[in-house]
């Protein structure tokens, strides 16, 4: 595969000095889902991820929101859209609005100016275990007004990006089902983040139960665990699982950089997904690392 052309399907940069994000820019937040991320707070710009993917064929670009500035929604699609016209990068961007905001028709349209935008990722309020119980307050996934909003990204043909953790994938089939005409993407592999035969049962049928929706695609990005080392035998079975439940032709490779260079390099990174990936045909690796999110993302 020394040929193969990657599309990088979700990534972030960011500017330190420019104050825009707040998690970068004061302490660090205690329940971060990999723990200590102190060593993300410095610029990451089109240089930075050059350096990191040197060697390999990384031909386009889809930025995901970083949680800028909420009170700006708009502000980092306008930037991301400077950075491209100054660079080439990103390619494409999955930006964010509340879907709650009884202003998100003209948030979504101030969104769209750009040639950019793809999408929205919009976080729902979650629960912070599997046996928790499912939060039904604002901008979780039972809120009659999120829902309203999330209708209307079917106005401006915009995707979902769709972030939870895996005990959340079943209660977000159920909002989803009801809107076929909006793609989905589950974000990071739908967060396996327990690996014990329990863990792995219930992020097994919560896969399932929202990869029977056709129109729903999935990232095979962000393998890293809480203080934990990246390691390729865990990692193997979750993702071949993975490609299993969605099938190949609705998976798309994702660095998830930086925040997945806490836990590996850029190029190991591509290399331990090759090796997972040695049982594919080179048509399916390509899929995966290319044509699907060419497709999904109308690149």
């Amino acid at each position: 595969m020394m040929d193969l052309k990657i599309i990088d399907a979700h990534f972030h940069f960011w500017e330190i000095q420019a104050q825009r994000h707040p998690w970068l820019c004061g302490a660090v937040e205690k329940d971060f889902f990999l723990g200590d991320y102190s060593g993300l707070m410095r610029d990451y710009l089109p240089a930075d991820y050059r350096r990191d993917s040197v060697g390999l064929e990384v031909v386009k670009l889809v930025h995901c929101e970083a949680e800028w500035d909420r009170n700006d929604q708009v502000g980092e699609t306008q930037w991301l859209t400077a950075l491209n016209a100054a660079s080439g990068w990103p390619t494409a961007a999955v930006g964010h609005a509340w879907l709650d905001d009884p202003a998100l028709a003209d948030i979504l349209a101030a969104h769209c100016r750009s040639p950019l935008l793809r999408g929205i990722r919009s976080k729902p309020v979650t629960a912070p275990a599997a046996d928790a119980a499912a939060p039904d307050g604002r901008r979780s996934l039972q809120d009659p007004n999120w829902r309203r909003g999330y209708r209307q990204l079917a106005d401006f043909g915009l995707s979902y990006d769709l972030r939870v953790p895996c005990w959340h994938l079943a209660e977000a089939a159920a909002v989803i089902e009801a809107h076929p005409d909006i793609p989905v993407v589950v974000n990071h592999l739908g967060f396996p983040w327990d690996r014990s035969a329990e863990g792995l049962a219930l992020w097994r049928q919560q896969m399932t139960a929202i990869a029977r929706l056709p129109w729903v695609h999935l990232k095979v990005s962000e393998l890293g665990l809480k203080d934990q080392p990246w390691e390729i035998d865990s990692n193997r079975r979750v993702v071949l699982e993975a490609l299993d439940i969605f099938g190949v032709e609705r998976c798309m490779w994702a660095s998830n950089f930086p925040v997945a260079g806490l836990r590996i390099g850029y190029g190991d990174l591509v290399a331990a997904m090759l090796d997972i990936f040695s049982d594919l045909t080179n048509a399916e690796i390509q899929a995966v690392f290319h044509d699907n999110a060419n497709r999904f993302y109308r690149l």
